[in-house]
């Protein structure tokens, strides 16, 4: 047959060759392996010579991606039968260019990738999913380098809580991955805020806490922690792969206060066992490295088998260069002691987490070995811990204007990661640019756990991690329409809040100079005290709008659109609205430009240990928790005395301080129960700008309500709890006690429980009525908590009970497990679906650095509400509202007056205007 005979001359030369080729190459290897590791006549060679040659040649790999990584076609993480996505219509924030990129255009999603950006030709493509974001912002999903999905799952359930190994001081053989919980619940719940990617690290209690695991939080259909890996390395399962760069591995060191007050040791101890670790690892690194020399050299007499010890590799690899190493440090000291140690056994640092004081040591943080570590920080959250007590707003702000990279983080469930772009909008808010503000949580901490290869951006080739947004992903109560994860939607009929045009753009944030040269001169503690303006008149110009307590609510009574509008402030009280010709040109007069800005009412803040406590984490700077009379015995001394939060109280705190700075004027504090306590007492209504007790109007009111905790914590039952309560209401106890529950009774003082389940909520409506049937008064009845309240709105509001809960719900413990998250995973939150029933709703905190985003919770809750709630209704939500809950009674209101139009993240508050004293305040 033709074309079957002999090859023509020119193929006969290219089988020649090929001949020639294989035996050369047989010959080369032979003589590799008989000369080119020359041993000495006689040395026995070992059947895996060529292995351990290979396996010490890998030693010195650095870890990255294959070369040819930029050339794939599908993600190794595709799902096979995902329809390729169309992104139309979009503003794309790349990650590019430092983030300052943004694209008008489209993106193609195809193989779990982004094909392709801008203008895009989907012609080809079959089965085509079409998005019209219709202008939408889209950015790379968010990347959290710092949680605990998984191991610290929720809801918390000693079944499932794996953290922190108490072991040991040093365990590096530890992998988070064996601990990963599949069936934590804010997996579905930080993919509603955008988060896609998080690190999991094991807890901070021991100082290195072992092994830690990069993750994306979408389901798989196998179900497995190890399907949900990004980039695992290698030898996870004792195999390695020939040839191939390793990949980044991740580990968790710890130091300062956590080790110290869990192994009862100091730092010293601490910073020894890290050195004795760590001299360990050399050890046996300088003994691999010794034997590798020997190997390859040829010299393999007496040689042995290659040293290596299961428990130290990991920490080995760390000195070899292979580990992002993530350090919980807050203070100098213990960053100070790190970067000795990373220089002393030369290995670098990927980042310093929380570092609350690495903003006043910049210079320190540049001595680490080889390069300066990222600082993984929180916005605002401070002083909860004595490491913490100089944490600032402006830490982001200052550490990357001194060339510092600033990661955002969660510490997830700390901070609910949902939440964590919330982090990234504060830090802008409070002067980060926001082109690194938007970095912060995806490119930086993408590059900074060795991603930057495939996530944190939108460009051709990486990842199809995407987030479209329902405004500018920097302003107040952002919210994904839909998020990709490997090109999969992960929402099937998203709920999308209506934003008005002006959240479309990236807040124009205040100036903060002063506040941020002064957070460095005085350490990061400056003076807080509200100073007196030194006029008795006060003019502001320029107002925009004001709204006032009127008729148990807020509403507005004044709006202007002109520079030309006034408020003129006479010893403390708003004397004209308008022109105010006459008035506003007195001599001895302060003048303030609001620029389009506000006048409201102070805010009242509960729910938090404010105004008993200086440091939560310092026992000693507290007022402490009561007796419990469930719990054990209650000293005779004090039977029957029903304790008042009023004899505790403790003044000039800087949560205090920071919360008035920020509008935040009044605070309601119940004594503290120790965890699962029952009887809290009698409240307290205080000013957060007072200086000590006895300035006038420090204390605004001794009593306010009676306060009740009943939980599924508890160390006695519910029905326990509630069966107390029912004794006390129906004429039980004695003294005080018994005295201030015939008030409740009579409805003369309000009757405050802590609770979040539906099933104690119903069993306290039941008792609610059950009394008034018997005693024939209503019980003005308030649940605080009430995180599950929403299952039982109807009924809640029939039975005329008002509820108090935080603005952001988690289910963090079992009774708080049936939340209503929002959008984009229900239509209304917890708030708006309370309201919708007419429901009397408050909002509180739970710990005292968040009081003074009170105002920024309240306008949150506006905006994801559908329309049902104004500024008005969400201004009365932390003033009117919760001062009925809670038995605040009527007085002169302080103003607050903040400088600043459009967002509440443009704005800044400026003074705060007090009739009680007569003065206006200025902050």
């Amino acid at each position: 047959m033709d074309g079957m005979g002999s090859p023509p001359p020119s193929a006969k030369k290219r089988v020649k060759f090929a001949f020639l080729a294989t035996v050369s190459y047989a010959l080369a290897t032979l003589v590799y392996l008989l000369y080119s590791t020359y041993r000495p006549f006689g040395t026995a060679l070992p059947i895996n010579a060529e292995s351990i040659v290979s396996r010490c040649k890998a030693l010195h790999l650095t870890p990255g991606p294959p070369d040819n990584f930029r050339a794939r076609t599908k993600s190794d993480r595709f799902v096979q039968g995902t329809k390729p996505t169309l992104i139309r219509n979009a503003s794309i924030w790349t990650g590019q260019d430092d983030g300052n990129e943004v694209v008008h255009g489209d993106i193609l999603l195809d193989g779990g990738l982004i094909k392709q950006v801008g203008s895009v030709n989907a012609s080809g493509y079959a089965n085509l999913v079409v998005l019209d974001a219709a202008g939408a912002w889209v950015t790379p999903g968010i990347v959290d380098l710092h949680s605990h999905h998984g191991v610290a799952s929720t809801p918390v359930l000693t079944g499932a809580y794996d953290v922190d190994s108490l072991q040991g001081l040093v365990l590096p053989w530890l992998r988070s991955l064996d601990g990963l919980n599949t069936h934590d619940e804010t997996y579905r719940l930080s993919m509603a805020g955008g988060v896609t990617t998080t690190n999991v690290l094991p807890g901070s209690l021991a100082a290195i806490g072992g092994q830690a695991f990069v993750i994306k939080l979408r389901p798989t259909t196998e179900r497995s922690p190890s399907s949900m890996l990004l980039e695992p390395p290698y030898t996870l399962n004792g195999t390695t792969v020939e040839g191939q760069r390793p990949r980044w591995r991740h580990m968790k060191h710890a130091c300062g206060e956590n080790p110290s007050l869990t192994f009862s040791m100091t730092r010293m101890d601490t910073q020894w066992a890290f050195r004795q670790a760590y001299n360990t690892a050399r050890l046996l690194k300088e003994a691999q490295d010794a034997y590798c020399a020997k190997a390859l050299m040829g010299e393999w007499t007496g040689l042995g088998e290659f040293p290596e010890d299961l428990q130290w590799e990991a920490l080995v690899d760390v000195l070899r260069g292979r580990v992002k190493v993530h350090t919980h440090c807050y203070e100098a000291v213990d960053l100070d002691g790190m970067v000795r140690l990373s220089n002393e056994f030369k290995f670098p640092i990927a980042a310093f987490h929380h570092a609350h004081e690495a903003y006043l040591v910049p210079d320190l943080i540049k001595k680490t070995y080889r390069h300066p570590p990222a600082l993984a920080i929180f916005a605002v959250a401070a002083g909860y811990k004595r490491e913490a007590f100089r944490g600032s707003e402006f830490a982001a702000r200052i550490l990357n204007d001194n060339g510092l990279d600033v990661v955002m983080k969660s510490d997830h469930p700390l901070l609910n990661s949902r939440h964590l772009i919330y982090e990234a909008q504060q830090a802008h808010y409070y002067g980060l640019p926001a082109n690194l503000a938007l970095a912060s949580v995806t490119s930086t901490p993408a590059r900074i756990m060795g991603q930057d290869h495939r996530i944190g951006r939108i460009i051709e080739g990486f990842d199809a991690d995407i987030v479209v947004w329902d405004s500018h992903p920097l302003t107040l109560g952002a919210t994904p329409q839909q998020v990709f994860i490997d090109g999969i939607a992960q929402f099937e009929d998203p709920h999308v809040s209506t934003k008005p045009k002006s959240l479309q753009h990236a807040p124009i944030t205040p100036q903060w100079e002063k506040e941020m040269a002064d957070a460095i001169k005085y350490e990061g503690l400056p003076p807080l005290e509200p100073k007196t303006a030194k006029r008795n008149v006060v003019v502001f110009r320029n107002v925009g709008s004001i709204y006032l307590k009127v008729g148990g609510g807020v509403k507005q009574v004044f709006a202007s659109a002109s520079q030309d509008s006034f408020v003129v402030v006479e010893e403390g009280r708003i004397t004209c609205t308008g022109t105010c010709v006459g008035a506003r040109e007195q001599a001895d007069t302060i003048h303030i430009d609001l620029e389009g800005g506000s006048i409201t009412p102070g805010l009242t803040t509960y729910g938090s240990p404010l105004g008993l406590t200086h440091i939560i984490g310092e026992p000693s700077t507290t007022d402490g928790p009561v007796f419990d009379p469930l719990s054990g015995p209650v000293p005779s001394l004090v039977g029957g005395t029903l304790i008042k939060a009023a004899d505790g109280l403790v003044f000039a705190s800087r949560d205090a301080y920071l919360g008035y700075h920020n509008g935040v004027t009044s605070a309601v504090v119940a004594p503290m129960v120790a965890a699962g306590g029952f009887l809290a007492g009698l409240s307290a209504v205080f000013s957060t700008g007072a200086t000590h007790k006895l300035v006038d109007a420090a204390l605004v009111q001794e009593v306010a309500a009676v306060h009740v905790v009943v939980s599924m914590a508890s160390t006695v039952s519910v029905s326990t709890q509630i069966g107390a309560l029912r004794r006390l209401l129906f004429g039980g106890g004695e003294g005080e006690v018994q005295r201030y529950f015939q008030d409740v009774v009579a409805g003369i003082i309000p009757l405050v429980v802590n609770m979040e389940n539906a099933d104690i909520i119903a069993s306290l409506i039941t008792l609610k009525k059950e009394v008034e049937a018997a005693k024939g008064n209503s019980i003005r009845l308030t649940i605080a908590g009430a995180t599950e309240a929403h299952l039982l709105a109807k009924e809640i509001s029939e039975a005329g009970v008002g509820v108090i809960l935080q603005q952001r719900p988690i289910p963090t413990f079992w009774e708080k497990r049936r939340i209503l998250p929002g959008p984009p995973l229900t239509e209304y939150s917890a708030i708006a679906a309370l309201v919708r029933y007419n429901v009397t709703v408050g909002i509180m905190v739970d710990q005292s650095t968040n009081v003074r985003n009170t105002r920024f919770d309240a306008a949150w809750a506006a905006l994801e509400s559908n329309g049902i709630l104004g500024k008005a209704e969400a201004l009365a939500l932390a003033s009117t509202n919760l001062e009925t809950l809670l038995g605040v009674g009527e007085r002169d209101a302080h103003l607050v007056a903040t400088r600043g139009a459009g967002s509440d993240f443009e704005s800044k508050v400026v003074a705060i205007i007090s009739p009680r004293s007569k003065s206006v305040y200025i902050v």
